[in-house]
């Protein structure tokens, strides 16, 4: 066989390759630190911290300001209260810089709760979320994460519609479930 054969059959069985798969349910949340905003503040996020008040709703997204992104931000910033009624809170992240997310916290999540920059891509890498064909930017995955470090939940579609509503429901199933 040729190199160009052979290099032509591996990029042919490359392009065929399944997706990546997300987190599963019950495995470790992997931990991270970084830049947010909130209404326009910016401030270090912590998941850990985060998950002392309670579980965490935690929503990769390819990139501000597109506009199923923006969408999925609405949908969001309009089901905060239930979220907060939960006990749970709600970030969001991508590749965008912190500028861009300040910005969009304010007009597209509408103050309602923080998004957060991840700039070297890391915690889209630990939590499986990287784009299958823009390495650059995340899936658009959302996991819904116990107060213990657990995954409870997760779905993934580049679709925005369903994300809150899933989330939502996988909190109250797991809400019904405590002492």
């Amino acid at each position: 066989m040729t190199r160009i054969a052979t290099l032509l059959l591996a990029c042919g069985l490359l392009a065929t390759s399944p997706a990546r798969a997300a987190l599963d349910v019950g495995a470790p949340a992997p931990d991270f630190t970084a830049p947010a905003s909130l209404g326009g503040k910016v401030y270090d996020f912590h998941l850990q911290q985060a998950l002392k008040q309670g579980p965490v709703v935690l929503y990769f997204f390819p990139a501000a300001f597109t506009q199923g992104c923006t969408i999925e931000a609405h949908d969001f910033a309009e089901a905060t209260d239930e979220y907060k009624a939960l006990g749970a809170t709600v970030i969001g992240v991508s590749a965008d810089d912190i500028d861009t997310l300040r910005k969009f916290s304010v007009s597209e999540c509408r103050s309602k709760f923080a998004v957060a920059a991840d700039g070297d891509g890391k915690i889209m890498r630990a939590y499986d979320a990287v784009h299958d064909r823009r390495p650059d930017r995340a899936q658009r995955v959302s996991y819904v994460i116990s107060p213990q470090g657990k995954v409870l939940y997760e779905y993934t579609d580049m679709n925005p519609d369903r994300h809150v509503a899933n989330t939502l429901r996988a909190l109250k199933e797991w809400k019904a479930r405590q002492p």
